[in-house]
């Protein structure tokens, strides 16, 4: 008996004794839209499967974190100050964090990452004290919140200019991708650092990086494109410019930079895809694919408009891209074909915000 055959027996079995199999986890899509909504959409289908009003939001709720079991989010929202706990199968929120108080003023920026047992919600922080007479930039830092309750559990000051927060799969560290790509222990004690302005200078000029966008749930691999020049070769030479992609992997923990491809157009951000880390898919106003070992371009297609936030389905057969105008496009990851449309409510903006992917037994 083939395998198959023993799998549609084991179906046939379950049902005749009045058993239900499991539900297959399905793909979601969570798109933070302007100026107070959370719209969730069944990838599969690209529909809506319901819109979750948020409070006290505007202009923009964005860096939405979402619980393994895709029951819970928690979205930055209200300028940056305060932190929405949303319960995604009822569509309500059920906390709030408020981030600044008389005293202080807090902004949360895009930093943002739920750690994988769900316990703990780690926040990266801009702080400035206002005084009567004065406000004074404080240091930044890590904060950690209790995921159930909300209460603030410790802080950890870390450097400046830091976007991007990412906890390792297994939970033993925070990265922060900034100036350099900054490693913490579980309470946010540096404990390491790896160059990246600082990345091979005899060959090349500092890269210009710069992501805002969380798009690394799926691949477990931190993806962002930079763009550079060889000191080596001439001012005049198209080739001399040139695009690369950096990946932090949140699994081994190795942080990889490949010159892809010479600099004729702009990325704004790039995921990797879930069932092939070495397949990177780049937007903005057009949609690449790259292969990582072969440090090469695979294919491009035009857009219809500017996307900035892409990502990658399950199993790494469909790119979705949004974060820009009102719609999230499906692309198919092989062909890079246009498969399908989802257009925001009251052609809502979601320009900015980050495109997150969860999965949820239905």
């Amino acid at each position: 008996m083939t395998i198959r055959h023993k799998t549609t027996a084991v179906a046939v079995l379950a049902l005749a004794a009045g058993f239900a199999l499991p539900a297959a986890a399905k793909d979601y899509l969570m798109v933070p839209a302007r100026p107070d909504k959370l719209v969730i959409v069944d990838a599969e289908a690209m529909a809506i499967d319901k819109v979750i009003q948020l409070d006290q939001a505007g202009p923009l709720p964005q860096t939405p974190v979402v619980s393994k079991d895709g029951a819970r989010a928690y979205v930055m929202m209200n300028m940056l100050e305060s932190i929405a706990i949303v319960d995604l199968v009822e569509g309500k929120t059920v906390g709030r964090i408020e981030m600044s108080g008389t005293e202080e003023r807090v902004k949360g920026m895009f930093g943002m990452d739920l750690s994988p047992d769900g316990k703990t919600l780690v926040v990266y922080q801009s702080p400035v004290k206002m005084l009567a007479d004065e406000f004074q930039v404080q240091p930044t830092r890590l904060a950690f919140y209790d995921a159930e309750t909300g209460a603030l559990k410790s802080t950890a000051e870390v450097p400046r200019q830091i976007t991007l927060v990412a906890w390792s799969r297994d939970g033993s560290k925070i990265y922060g991708m900034g100036r350099k790509m900054y490693v913490f222990d579980a309470t946010g004690k540096q404990i390491e650092e790896k160059p990246i302005h600082g990345w091979e200078v005899e060959t090349y000029a500092q890269p210009d990086v710069l992501d805002v966008w969380s798009q690394f749930e799926q691949s477990g691999v931190i993806a962002t494109p930079y763009y550079t020049a060889r000191l080596d070769g001439a001012p005049d030479d198209p080739e001399t410019y040139r695009t690369g992609i950096l990946t932090q992997d949140l699994d081994s923990g190795e942080m990889l930079r490949r010159d892809v491809e010479a600099t004729d157009i702009f990325y704004f951000s790039t995921a990797a895809s879930p069932t092939d880390k070495n397949r990177v898919f780049g937007a903005y106003n057009f949609l690449s694919s790259f292969d990582m070992e072969a440090g090469k371009p695979l294919k491009r297609v035009p857009l219809p408009h500017s996307y900035y936030s892409v990502n990658v389905s399950s199993d790494g057969k469909t790119v979705y891209l949004g974060g820009a105008m009102s719609d999230v496009a499906a692309y198919d990851a092989e062909t890079l074909e246009k498969t399908g449309e989802v257009q925001m409510p009251d052609g809502a903006s979601i320009s900015l915000a980050s495109v997150r992917m969860f999965q949820r037994q239905d």
